[in-house]
Order: C-alpha cells, then sequence, then structure tokens
C-alpha cells in the first residue's frame, strides 16, 4: 500500500502529463516565434528570452510533479510545493503588470501608435505587411497616411463605398491626400492603429486569462502537494509521534 491515496496520486501525476506537454508545446512555439524576432523586436515586443524561461519552467517544474507524485518522497513534493507558492505569486505579479500596461495603453493609444510607426516603416518586411493590411481592412499608414513621407501606396487608396473585412471597423470613409504628397487623390480616412490596438489588446486580454488561470493552478497544486505531503508524514509516523508528543 502507498503513502499517498491512489485516486489523489493518480490525479497529480495526470496533470503533471497535461502541463509537461504543454510545455513540449510552448518550447516548440518559442521554436517557431523565434523566426519572427526581429520583426518583433522593431515594434518593441517584450523578449524572447521570457518565453524560453516561461516554456522550460513548466515542463521542468511538471516532470519534478511527476517524480514526485510517483516516488512519494516528502522533500521532492516540498520542493514542488515550494515551487507552485513562488509560481502563483509571480503569475499574479505578471497578470498585475500586463492589466496596467493595458490599460495604459487604451489611455495613450495615440502617443502609442506614433512610437509604434517609426520603427515599422523603417523595417521593408513590416512596410509591406502594413500594406497588404491597409487594403484588406481598408485604412492608411499606422497614424495617418503621412506616415508614409511623401509617396502614397494605391492600397491607401479609398473609393468610398463598401465596408472591410473587419465589419464596421474597416469602414472606408474617404479624405484627400495630404498636400505635398503623391498617391491615390482620395485615401482612407481611418489610420491602421485602431485595427492593431485591436488585435493588441486581444493578446493582452488572452495573456491576462492565461496568467490568472496559471495563478489559480498553482494554488490548486500548492494545496494538492500539502495534503500529500501530510499524507506521507502521516504514514511515515511523524505526524503520529509529534501528536503523542504534545499530549506529553
Amino acid at each position: 500500500m502507498g503513502k499517498i491515496n491512489g485516486c489523489l496520486k493518480c490525479l497529480f501525476i495526470f496533470f503533471n502529463v497535461l502541463f509537461a506537454i504543454l510545455g513540449c508545446v510552448l518550447v516548440y512555439g518559442a521554436v517557431k516565434v523565434s523566426t519572427y524576432s526581429h520583426q518583433m523586436s522593431a515594434v518593441g515586443s517584450p523578449s524572447l528570452g521570457w518565453i524560453w524561461v516561461f516554456a522550460i519552467g513548466i515542463l521542468g517544474i511538471s516532470c519534478l510533479g511527476i517524480y514526485a507524485g510517483s516516488s512519494e518522497k516528502e522533500l521532492a513534493l516540498k520542493i514542488f510545493a515550494g515551487f507552485m507558492g513562488v509560481g502563483m505569486i509571480i503569475m499574479l505579479i505578471f497578470g498585475i503588470i500586463v492589466a496596467v500596461t493595458r490599460n495604459k495603453l487604451k489611455a495613450g493609444l495615440d502617443s502609442v501608435a506614433a512610437e509604434i510607426a517609426k520603427p515599422l516603416m523603417a523595417d521593408e518586411e513590416l512596410r509591406a505587411a502594413l500594406d497588404e493590411l491597409q487594403q484588406t481592412v481598408h485604412c492608411c499608414g499606422v497614424v495617418g497616411p503621412t506616415d508614409w513621407g511623401q509617396t502614397i501606396p494605391q492600397s491607401c487608396r479609398c473609393s468610398g463605398s463598401g465596408y472591410g473585412s473587419f465589419g464596421s471597423y474597416g469602414g472606408s470613409e474617404c479624405k484627400a491626400r495630404p498636400q505635398g504628397t503623391t498617391g491615390p487623390d482620395k485615401v482612407f480616412a481611418k489610420p491602421c492603429s485602431e485595427i492593431i490596438f485591436i488585435w493588441i489588446d486581444l493578446v493582452f486580454q488572452i495573456s491576462m486569462g492565461f496568467l490568472f488561470g496559471f495563478a489559480v493552478t498553482a494554488l490548486l497544486g500548492l494545496l494538492v502537494s500539502l495534503l500529500m505531503i501530510r499524507q506521507v508524514r502521516r504514514h511515515d509516523g511523524v505526524g503520529g509521534s509529534s501528536m503523542a508528543m504534545k499530549g506529553y
């Protein structure tokens, strides 16, 4: 007979196996995302090193949990519980930081868009991506047509009818092109920053759900590991001897 309840042990190992698989998927995703690190850094995105740390951390801690549950060793369970406690605090901190950053981003939309426009327009691949985006959602420039300098591309050309692929966000309201520039006579009045920040806001919302969800999961892992430590101690007689000494 084992030291830990059989159902609790199987459930504990099962969830750690699931998170180990998730860790492998995140490592694979980090490898794929690394190919776009140059483009992402150009718009001021966080370093990919944090993605690697997070992915390897989940994989390593999950493997530790599998070993701790299988071996039923108190030390391994204590180390796992410690990681769960620290992980819960870290996830809560990062979740709060993401929430605050999202609110600041929405409050200073115009100034942030102007900051993003400079590195974006300086990169040829990102300029090409913006050119395709303009045709799809009927917008022009990050902040406005002047982001393109003296020559405004034909993707900004506005006919004044229809809607873009994103419904009301892609409305094709027109305006005259800025003086001193060449290109189409009418351009889309809506800047692409509005569309970009809709996507960015979606990423922030997913990130917050991910972080706070992991914080709750870490709390549950901490509670379950503490319960398993209690069962191991009771089986080894540590709990019984301490109770006898307390009664004496």
